[in-house]
């Protein structure tokens, strides 16, 4: 069974690219973040017709969620059990389901924007609601795991140059202590360090060749409980799918399970 999450920074926008990816990539699960649109316009029908169910969580230009699969999808939950409100609204950062014999979720976590934003401390509330609406989940003996975009560099080995990011979100200690906060929960990070790179990032800014250059991150993750990572046969980022016209700024992570 393969498994991923991808960062599409735009679903419309990426569409052709994510269809053809599928097909070639033999992917069972895919957890989607970025989606930028509102469920009504999430491609459906578009990924019916491969063969794949979608579950979506998603409200407008920003922000959404999805799980697509074709292996099954049930016992969906929209969004993030006991999460916080931003201005208001509990924003689309999170889906769950079962697909198959494995239950996973779909989050994209707050970005936080500056330390001193009031969006840092949302995120780390964000992060804290996570961990209590998972817990159950990582303890039971089904496999399980939180893919996605998580808007942390687990260590200071998963950015290009620790010392650009001094002072700035991503590499905090209070955001890696959220993440720990995870592993304290029975989840841990299964995509094991290096991978087929030195530098397994999963991220680079379209700005000042970042790609060309490898400054990136590792920030897209894959936290799964024991029986997901005991099934774990194989994992890698698909860097080649971050070259081309139209690329989005992420590159997807694959898991291959054993189930």
């Amino acid at each position: 069974m393969r498994i991923a999450t991808w960062n599409v920074n735009s679903i419309t926008a990426r569409l052709p690219r994510l269809l053809a990816w599928l097909e070639s990539s033999g992917t069972d699960v895919l957890c989607i973040q970025e989606t930028k649109c509102a469920a009504e316009q999430f491609p459906v029908e578009e990924l019916r017709a491969l063969g794949y169910e979608s579950a979506v969580n998603a409200t407008g230009r920003w922000n959404g969620v999805a799980l697509v699969s074709r292996v099954g999808l049930a016992d969906v939950v929209t969004g993030l059990p006991g999460g916080p409100e931003y201005e208001g609204v509990q924003e689309p950062r999170a889906v769950s389901a079962t697909c198959g014999p494995v239950r996973v979720w779909s989050v994209y976590v707050p970005n936080g924007r500056e330390v001193t934003h009031e969006h840092y401390a949302y995120k780390l509330r964000w992060l804290e609601a996570l961990k209590a609406a998972v817990a159950e989940d990582a303890a039971g003996e089904r496999p399980f795991a939180v893919l996605g975009d998580y808007n942390i560099a687990p260590t200071d080995e998963d950015v290009w140059d620790i010392g650009v990011f001094e002072g700035a979100t991503h590499v905090t200690e209070p955001e890696r202590a959220a993440l720990a906060g995870l592993r304290e929960a029975g989840l841990a990070d299964v995509v094991p360090r290096p991978l087929k790179y030195d530098h397994p990032f999963t991220y680079w800014d379209y700005r000042a060749l970042g790609f060309p250059k490898n400054k990136g991150m590792r920030i897209d993750l894959v936290y799964g409980n024991k029986p997901f990572a005991e099934a774990v046969s194989d994992s890698y980022v698909d860097r080649e799918e971050r070259k081309g016209k139209g690329a989005s700024d992420h590159a997807p992570v694959v898991v291959d399970l054993d189930v």
